[in-house]
């Protein structure tokens, strides 16, 4: 045999599953919109961001149906606990465990978050019946501001009394107060921020 043959006889062999599991793992638009798209799902995501280790399939399906019921753990009725607990063993965590977000052992009934889900940063916007959505309220305050800032350089009366810089001035405050209200808003709305999800503490 030649030394070729034995470096080549030597090489050693490398299984393309273990490459592919040694890829990190990311998750694509549209799995990650699925995977939202459903409430009790995005349970899930908020329950496992914050819990270290597996967490028990028994304790997740308690908690949810605590949350969906808006009581607590301990005054869920069997039913409730049962068709969550069915809902998530037989539907949702297989699921979620096929697209990547999860590690669904489901014979130990236990649930992990893997760190492409872990690393999503997900925020809700809640808008109530008589409330509007933060995109639709800076348009508005962009128009009024330009209207109010218009009028005044025209000499408009009682617009004018105010000198621009003043109005200026004002606007640029109201929007700084604006911004921080949206930004502390945002960090309360964000899946996995907080003991309950954003939908709970905003019902």
């Amino acid at each position: 045999m030649s030394k070729a043959e034995a470096g080549a006889a030597e090489s050693p062999q490398i299984d393309e599953q273990t490459l592919q599991d040694d890829e990190p793992q990311t998750l694509s638009r549209d799995e990650m919109f699925e995977m939202l798209s459903n409430r009790r799902r995005r349970y899930i995501l908020h329950y496992l961001h914050d819990t270290e280790g597996p967490a028990t399939l028994s304790d997740l399906a308690e908690q949810i149906a605590a949350w969906e019921n808006d009581t607590r753990i301990q005054n869920i009725s069997a039913s409730e606990r049962k068709t969550v607990y069915t809902s998530l063993q037989q539907f949702h965590l297989p699921k979620m465990d096929k697209t990547g977000a999860v590690e669904f052992d489901q014979r130990a009934g236990e649930v992990t978050i893997t760190d492409a889900a872990q690393e999503l940063d997900v925020y809700l916007e809640v808008v109530d019946r008589y409330d509007i959505p933060w995109s639709f309220y800076y348009i508005g305050f962009s128009a009024i501001g330009t209207i109010l800032v218009t009028l005044s350089w025209l000499g408009v009366a009682p617009f004018a009394v105010i000198p621009d810089m003043g109005w200026t001035v004002f606007l640029l405050a109201a929007l700084l107060v604006s911004s921080a209200s949206h930004y502390l808003l945002t960090r309360r709305m964000r899946v996995g921020a907080g003991e309950a999800p954003p939908e709970v503490e905003n019902a």
